[in-house]
Formats: C-alpha cells, sequence, structure tokens
C-alpha cells in the first residue's frame, strides 16, 4: 500500500522541480536578450548570423524530408506498376471506346487515358493539340532532360515545333485520321536505348508487325464535341511488345518513366485546354489568334 503522505511529498517535490525549470530558463532567455541587444535595443548581428544559420538548417531538413518523400514515393509507383504490367484495365463507362486505336493494338501490355473538358470547338481543340509545343511547359523540359542525364542520351536538338510536325521528325508516322476529330500516330522502337530511334510502320502493316526485340506503340489525339461551343479532348496511348526479351525489358523501363509520362500528359493537357479556350474566344470577337 502506498503512503499518503510520501505521495503528496513527491508530488510536492515535482512541482518545485517543474518551477525551477521555468525559472532557469526565464534566466537563460534573459541572458540571450541581454547578450544579443545591445543599450539601444539593437539587436547584435552576432545574433541575427546566429538566427540565420537556425533558419537555414531548419530549410535544409525540411527539403531533405521533403526529397525523401519525394523518392519513396516514386519508389512505390514504380514498383507498382511494375507489378501491375500487363494487368490493364479497358475502358470504363466515363471513357468512350476507340475503334481507330483498336484497328492497331486491339489488345496491349500498358495504357495511359487522359481527358479534359474544353471551352472551345471540337476542331479547335484538335488544332490546338495538334499545334503544341511541348517546350512551352517546364515541367515537360525537365522531365526529358532528365531522361536525358539518366540514360546517357545525346542532347536533342531545341526546336519549336508543333507536336505532329516534331513527332514526324522523330519517325513517327500517322496510321488513321478523322479530320477535325482525331488522329493516330504510331511507331515501332526499343525505348530503353539511351539514343531512341522510332520506326514508322504503314497502317494496313503496322498490326501484323512482330519482329522481335520491339515495342509497338499508338498514340491518339482526339476530341468529341460537346454542343456547338465545347469538347472533350482526349488522349491515349497502348502498348504491346513483340517477345518476351522486349516485354522484359520494356517492362522495367515503363515502371521507371511512367510517372514522368503521366506528368507530361498532364501537363500537355492543361496547355491544350488554355490555349484552346483562348483562340475559341478570339474566334467569337472576330479577333486575330
Amino acid at each position: 500500500m502506498t503512503n499518503p503522505k510520501q505521495d503528496r511529498a513527491t508530488t510536492q517535490d515535482g512541482i518545485l522541480a517543474r518551477i525551477e525549470d521555468l525559472k532557469r530558463h526565464e534566466e537563460e532567455q534573459e541572458e540571450w536578450n541581454n547578450g544579443c541587444v545591445n543599450h539601444v535595443g539593437v539587436l547584435r548581428s552576432s545574433c541575427l548570423l546566429m538566427s540565420a544559420n537556425e533558419y537555414m538548417r531548419s530549410a535544409v531538413q525540411y527539403l531533405a524530408t521533403a526529397a525523401g518523400l519525394a523518392v519513396l514515393s516514386y519508389g512505390a509507383y514504380a514498383g507498382i506498376t511494375w507489378y501491375r504490367y500487363g494487368r490493364v484495365r479497358h475502358t470504363s463507362d466515363s471513357e468512350a471506346p476507340d475503334p481507330l486505336l483498336d484497328r492497331f493494338i486491339p489488345e496491349y501490355e500498358a495504357v495511359e487515358r487522359h481527358q479534359v473538358r474544353v471551352a472551345a470547338p471540337a476542331e479547335v481543340t484538335l488544332s490546338i493539340a495538334s499545334e503544341m509545343d511541348l517546350g512551352q511547359s517546364a515541367i515537360i523540359r525537365g522531365i526529358f532532360k532528365g531522361r536525358e542525364l539518366i540514360l546517357g542520351s545525346e542532347p536533342g536538338e531545341a526546336r519549336s515545333q508543333g507536336l505532329l510536325v516534331q513527332t514526324k521528325a522523330l519517325g513517327w508516322g500517322v496510321l488513321a485520321e478523322i479530320p477535325g476529330r482525331e488522329i493516330v500516330m504510331g511507331a515501332v522502337t526499343q525505348p530503353w536505348m539511351a539514343n531512341v530511334v522510332f520506326q514508322a510502320v504503314p497502317g494496313p502493316e503496322f498490326a501484323a508487325f512482330d519482329a522481335p526485340g520491339y515495342v509497338k506503340i499508338v498514340w491518339t489525339l482526339r476530341a468529341d464535341p460537346i454542343g456547338t461551343t465545347e469538347s472533350l479532348f482526349r488522349t491515349e496511348t497502348r502498348v504491346a511488345t513483340t517477345d518476351p526479351t522486349a516485354r522484359k525489358r520494356f517492362r522495367r523501363y515503363w515502371s521507371f518513366v511512367s510517372p514522368g509520362i503521366w506528368l507530361i500528359r498532364w501537363a500537355s493537357l492543361g496547355l491544350v485546354r488554355k490555349e484552346a479556350a483562348r483562340r475559341a474566344r478570339h474566334d467569337t470577337r472576330g479577333e486575330p489568334a
């Protein structure tokens, strides 16, 4: 059994110790103030330097923590992507099927789908998407530069070009097109190479292409009308490999680059939505774009 008197004594001792701690803290604070503030109440430069150093250390710690979380998040995303590779999700109720893409890669191992509502007619939206310069986005420029540094690629020639002009120059080919509504681009490649080469294959031969060691990629720009003044811009990318070796290599590569691909798509949607809406406003007012 406990002794009430001893308990009270212990409690009183604890309270007194806490009071002494508070007094000591006040004395230390006063000593710091006396040392850092001169007789006219101005902070000494040495104390300002101490405060700046403390803030700098805190900032470095926060940045290091943020960088660590970013690395962990990236690693987790890459791991999940590798694990789920080949387990693709076909179109949902909110995503319209794409018969044009089905003609070239009906069965695929990886897919990316994105869409955004745009305050512009479908024809204007598709035109803007075809002409957009990805180099306008700092995010996209950074991703391409990061790939160059990591894989040791030769720097690409910096030129302001529309998307379709640029991709055709890189080797992509037009597989199918519905004027004013959709265009499908395709190529065969080995994307894990540092200096990747894209090879266009004619539409009728693309689906049957099966040379070992390659990856077949198709992507689309598509604008579906919503009334006469709005549209739904869609972009979809499908991937299929030609043999197990290519599948293994691309699966590893895709796990590594897929976060960057997602960011590129996200940034490009913003470019299309903003520029298409701007052009539509100018067209409505009869002003030059």
